[in-house]
């Protein structure tokens, strides 16, 4: 197995500059040019030789690398067909690494890991293009495809949103989403000029080490989620009001304030103040009255 050779700015631009490559703001593309970063990632994900790893976005192949030396087998998925010969190039040598050219939201990634890894867990590993951070997690994670964790570099502000809790003005749906499947756990903190080109935002790498079981039980998933879409919707209003305008749900204004009362809360209470254990109870209040 060869050594890494990217992951510092002088190989990265001699590669760029062999292939005239152009950057795609489409595509959100920042390649990683931090060597130590890219050490804290395998870390952080936990890899050995008997692991599975998809990574989504390889971009240059600089991560990919490095999760070759570290792991059993590699699928990288990348969208970018500019960025095909590139990965033929830098990927040369690593033998345990298969490319597709694909977009990874097309993909049946449940298929994909009974074919490479016999239907056992896999570990997802990505630097993220921001604008499909949350649909690409919450894809992972609702599609109920086998992943063991999901170590990934995003945006400050989404991985802060990912771990916080109640009463936090980062609360929201996605906390509440990721912490109902996967325990959070931020690794490192990353400044802008560890990428190329630099983004205008700070990242963190952040791991979620999935659950065997959900923290919590609930009767009927689909109806805790939309309750918690239609809290965070209209923050300012309160919960009642904002489970009454939600067009996803099909609740009375009595259903409503009779749970919400069962819940033991009174009529003022805001949605960015329950906790993910009162959301499945109410979820649970109402399904279990309409049954």
């Amino acid at each position: 197995m060869k050594e890494p050779t990217l992951g510092n700015p002088q190989n990265t631009i001699q590669i760029l500059q062999k292939y005239h490559f152009v950057f795609q703001k489409k595509f959100g593309q920042n390649f990683l040019i931090d060597t130590h970063v890219l050490e804290k990632i395998i870390r952080a994900a936990e890899i050995g030789k008997d692991d599975c790893v998809l990574e989504i976005g390889p971009g240059i192949g600089t991560m990919t690398q490095y999760l070759a030396c570290a792991a059993g087998k590699v699928i990288a998925v990348e969208i970018d067909r500019a960025l095909i010969p590139i990965l033929g190039d830098t990927l040369d040598g690593f033998d345990n690494v298969r490319v597709i050219n694909e977009d990874v939201l097309k993909i049946d990634i449940a298929r994909l890991a009974e074919e490479e890894n016999g239907g056992k867990p896999i570990k997802v590993v990505a630097n993220l293009p921001y604008y499909i951070t949350t649909p690409i997690i919450m894809g992972l994670f609702e599609g109920h495809v086998p992943v063991k964790s999901i170590t990934v570099m995003v945006q400050k502000e989404v991985a802060d949103r990912m771990q916080t809790g109640p009463g936090s003005k980062d609360y929201g749906a996605l906390s509440l989403a990721v912490q109902y499947y996967a325990k959070p756990y931020v690794a490192a903190n990353v400044p802008p000029n560890c990428f190329m080109p630099r983004p205008k935002v700070g990242s963190a790498v952040i791991r979620l080490e999935r659950y065997s079981e959900p923290p919590v039980q609930v009767e009927d998933e689909r109806l805790m989620f939309r309750l918690i879409r239609a809290s965070f919707n209209q923050r300012r209003k309160t919960l009642a009001n904002g489970l009454k305008n939600s067009p996803e749900l099909d609740l009375t204004k009595e259903e409503i304030e009779r749970a919400i009362a069962e819940l033991g809360k009174g009529a003022g209470v805001r949605g960015e103040t329950l906790t993910l254990e009162e959301f499945a109870k109410l979820s649970n209040i109402i399904y279990n009255a309409r049954k």
